[in-house]
């Protein structure tokens, strides 16, 4: 999730500048306000750029922003300035954004759905009242072992904080971000002691009402700065300016944070900002995107997930050489991958899955659990794709304590022989996959809202064996699950159809079932985070993509309201 703005913060009362400094992950806005440094400059993440760069003429740009903004890729309007596409938005003072999480452990800590407010004014009362059918009413948490504990992630401060003492939550789940702390991102760059001291007063005001941070080290938020100095993730160089943050992270924080993830979604950074050039900072090759900033889509991707993983293993291997032991935590990393089917039981098209997992889920995962890429990627990309030194491959062996999954649908595979030439391969065009949600004219499931979500529930049990027969049963977290509705100008949702999502409580009920199915047949599964609490600012659909189990009235004040969702969760717990 992301913030386009800073504003004070709950802490301290103050109101947002009015001002887009930056774009942050799940919790509050990063990169700094006005008077954060000398002068007043502002810090500035590359989201921040990149998003002000969405601010086409065709929306308007707002004269609060403080960066110029241009067109970058073809737009739809729709009445609320919302395009699909770009992911633009009719103005920069975009609050938060949010998602819930739902966790529960199989023997100690287990069953739990978690709910957490993102801002104030949250409604406290259930409008309606919900008696689920009895299929759906059979699934509940004493299906699950026996202790509890509750978890959410929110944007907002001290109001979460007392929405999850008031829900009995004990976990809760934000991330920290790097230009928040390090401006310049860099040590010598100087330390921001008021961001520090934000997060001091988050997680002492969470552990104060018994409640545990589960904390994210980067959800995509580069400082502006080291992408001026040398690209980013591109050059190597970031590998040691991110263990240097990370590390004063462990430091400042670590003697109270007992749970850390690396990195969010690497597949979706190095895919999003370097494939087709939708997220920050926007390269892509010319024959894909000739609005793209530069870039190469046939060798950057790969750059960029290389130079994760090896900050990543930096990160890890600092955190056990010297904090583990005296801090008594864990640390993992989160992936995102699709379940894939393949379109018919031909050979030709079994191996065609195998190579779209490979390609998606093997890319990040076959390093960190055996310290080098899948044979399949090493044939198919050739010497565009890095190698791992062996000092780089032993680092990355075993680097995680827990496995962070990511799952919303499921697709079919088939092969496609792609001729390409020097001019136009790409990450996408390297696997030789075709990928489609139908078959013989019949989608893979139903189809409520965006474009590439088909529910398909019995793909999150199919992943979760993949990944314990293949990848030596790791401890996992499932840390996104959700499903949405369509919300804009074409296909406006009323509110009576908007707050009564049965599709959402069927897709909850369906995933958990499955999820039960998988602890039962021996996956290790540890906790469960769906996606997401309130309607909120969703990439490239804007806000017109409803995937929140409280409805967000965009036009009047953000008003929250309860769907049929908020009471079905009520009563599984």
């Amino acid at each position: 999730m992301r913030t386009l703005i800073e504003g004070g913060g709950a802490e301290d009362g103050e109101e947002a500048a009015g001002v887009v400094v930056a774009v942050d992950a799940e919790e509050g806005g990063v990169g700094g306000r006005e008077g954060w440094l000398p002068g007043g400059r502002r810090v500035v993440a590359t989201e921040a750029h990149r998003f002000a760069e969405l601010m086409a003429k065709d929306v308007g740009t707002n004269k609060a922003c403080s960066l110029e903004v241009k067109r970058w890729s073809p737009v739809v309007n729709d009445n609320q300035g919302v395009v699909s596409g770009a992911a633009m938005i009719n103005r920069c003072l975009f609050e938060m954004a949010i998602h819930v999480v739902v966790r529960w452990y199989p023997s100690d800590i287990v069953g739990i759905l978690s709910l957490a407010a993102m801002v104030t004014g949250l409604t406290a009362s259930t409008k309606g009242t919900f008696t689920p059918s009895d299929a759906l009413r059979a699934l509940n948490r004493s299906y699950y072992p026996h202790d509890f504990s509750w978890g959410a992630a929110s944007a907002a401060y001290q109001d979460d904080v007392e929405n999850l003492v008031h829900l009995n939550m004990d976990a809760y789940r934000f991330s920290i971000s790097w230009p928040r702390v390090l401006p310049r991102g860099k040590l010598s760059g100087g330390v921001n002691e008021e961001g520090i001291r934000y997060y001091n007063n988050l997680i002492n005001d969470l552990l104060a009402k018994g409640i545990q941070p589960y904390v994210t080290l980067f959800h995509w938020d580069v400082p502006q700065a080291l992408e001026d100095d040398y690209l980013g993730f591109l050059s190597e160089k970031i590998v040691v300016d991110f263990r240097d943050y990370t590390e004063l992270c462990f430091q400042r924080f670590g003697d109270r944070v007992k749970h850390w993830i690396t990195l969010n979604e690497p597949w979706s950074f190095a895919g999003g900002g370097y494939v087709v050039g939708y997220l920050a900072p926007g390269r892509c090759s010319a024959w894909l995107n000739n609005n793209c900033t530069g870039g190469n889509s046939a060798t950057e991707p790969y750059i960029v997930a290389h130079n994760q993983l090896l900050a990543h293993a930096a990160a890890v291997a600092t955190y056990k050489e010297k904090y583990q032991k005296s801090q008594k935590g864990e640390i993992g990393i989160t992936l995102v991958t699709t379940w894939v089917k393949p379109l018919t039981d031909s050979s030709i098209n079994i191996r065609a899955q195998k190579r779209s997992l490979d390609f998606k889920f093997g890319w990040f995962m076959d390093p960190i659990t055996n310290g080098d890429y899948p044979r399949i990627m090493r044939s198919l990309v050739g010497n565009r794709l890095p190698k791992f030194s062996p000092k780089q491959s032993e680092m990355l062996k075993g680097s995680f304590d827990f496995l962070g999954l990511n799952y919303y649908t499921t697709t079919y595979a088939a092969t496609e022989l792609i001729f390409t030439n020097s001019l136009n391969k790409s990450y996408d065009t390297d696997p030789q996959v075709l990928l489609t949600a139908v078959k013989n004219g019949v989608p893979i499931g139903a189809q409520p809202g965006a474009s590439w979500l088909y529910v398909y529930p019995r793909g999150l049990l199919d992943l979760l064996l993949y990944i314990k027969d293949k990848y030596n049963s790791p401890r996992i977290y499932i840390t996104e699950n959700g499903v949405d509705q369509t919300d804009n100008s074409t296909s406006p949702l009323p509110l009576k159809e908007a707050l009564n999502d049965t599709v959402r409580i069927e897709y909850y009920h369906d995933h958990l079932s499955y999820l039960l199915k998988a602890i039962k047949a021996g996956v290790k599964v540890e906790g469960y985070f769906a996606w997401s609490l309130l309607d909120n600012f969703e990439w490239a659909s804007g806000y017109t993509s409803r995937f929140g189990i409280y409805y967000t009235d965009f036009k009047k004040d953000q008003k929250r309201i309860p769907k049929l969702s908020v009471e079905w969760l009520r009563k599984f717990l």
